[in-house]
Order: structure tokens, then C-alpha cells, then sequence
């Protein structure tokens, strides 16, 4: 129901992909920016099923999925992550990775739909230690189009690796361009 429903949301709001999702490559994090507004998990949502995207999924507290709603989470793609556990964030999500044979996860660089002065690292090091690409794909509400960017494979020089994805997103601009990613790259 709910890609029925995006899918319809995607073509009356005039949205495109430009590139192409790496459906070859079965396990990822999937890095999308910028993160300015709640619209985003409609997109992203939707891109899914209209890409399609299989076996992709987004984080979320697991308080989100004991409640009376857990239900819908999963069912659009949730997955829960205990954030008190001393078995950190990032081990728990590399855990996911090695717990399946095809695995996506989407997350937002940012961290926050909030503007930042820098990324934060834990979608890199989730990747990092799960030894599997990011994919950036970027949210461009100004030509309403879904950018499938290039896989960055996390390497022995962080700071090149975060001077390329910031570059990627720097010219990208989200719902609300004030808070866009622009600033970073400079």
C-alpha cells in the first residue's frame, strides 16, 4: 500500500532518477542528502519503490518499534537500533550486514534535518567496519530529481574520503536550501 501510494505521490510531483542505483552490489549504506526536511522520507521512500531498491532500509530507535506502531515501521522499512546498548550503534548495524546476504541501509550524513558544520561519521564507520560501499545519492528538490551518485569505498585517508562525499552533496540543494550542505565544501 504504501508504494502504491508514493509511487502516485512520485509521478504527480514530477520526480526523476538521474544515474543509476548499483543493484548488483547486495549490501551498501546508502548516504542521502541533504537532509532538510520530514519530505525527505516520502522521497526517499518512494524511491524505493519506483527504483526499485530491494532489501533497503532506514534506522530507527527501537522504542519506535515496541510501541503500538512498530508495525508500520518495519513494514516501510525500518529496521531498530538500541542506542543505550553498550554494543554500539555502528556494531549493531554491522552486525545487520553480516546477519544477511543482501542489505541496504539509508542514512543521512547530517544526522539531523538541522543545518551542520560538518557530517557526522557514523554512516562511514558502519561502512567502514561492515566492509561494504556507500552509495551517495542525493535529494534535489530544485529539478525534483533522485541523484544516484558515485560508491565511495571507505579508505585509509578519511579526510579525502569526506572531501569527495562533501563535494558530491555541496552543489545539491534539499527542500529547504538554507540548510543545505553548500557551506562545507568551501
Amino acid at each position: 500500500m504504501t508504494g502504491w501510494i508514493t509511487s502516485l505521490w512520485w509521478k504527480l510531483k514530477g520526480w526523476k532518477i538521474s544515474g543509476t542505483f548499483p543493484d548488483h552490489i547486495p549490501k551498501m549504506v546508502i548516504a542521502v542528502a541533504p537532509h532538510t526536511s520530514a519530505w525527505d522520507i516520502v522521497v526517499g521512500l518512494a524511491t524505493r519503490y519506483v527504483t526499485p531498491i530491494r532489501h533497503a532500509y532506514f534506522l530507527g530507535k527501537k522504542e519506535l518499534f515496541d510501541g503500538p506502531f512498530g508495525w508500520f515501521f518495519r513494514a516501510v522499512g525500518g529496521t531498530p537500533v538500541d542506542r543505550s546498548s553498550s554494543h554500539g550503534v555502528v556494531q549493531q548495524v554491522a552486525d545487520k550486514f553480516k546477519e544477511h546476504d543482501v542489505f541496504r541501509i539509508a542514512m543521512s550524513p547530517e544526522g539531523t534535518r538541522k543545518k551542520v558544520d560538518k557530517l557526522r561519521t557514523g554512516f562511514y564507520y558502519i561502512a567502514k567496519e561492515a566492509n561494504v560501499p556507500i552509495l551517495l545519492v542525493g535529494f534535489d528538490f530544485t529539478h525534483r530529481q533522485v541523484i544516484m551518485g558515485p560508491l565511495i569505498y571507505p579508505s585509509a585517508n578519511e579526510a579525502a574520503d569526506f572531501k569527495q562525499i562533501t563535494s558530491f552533496f555541496a552543489n545539491i540543494e534539499g527542500k529547504r536550501k538554507e540548510l543545505g550542505m553548500q557551506h562545507l565544501a568551501k
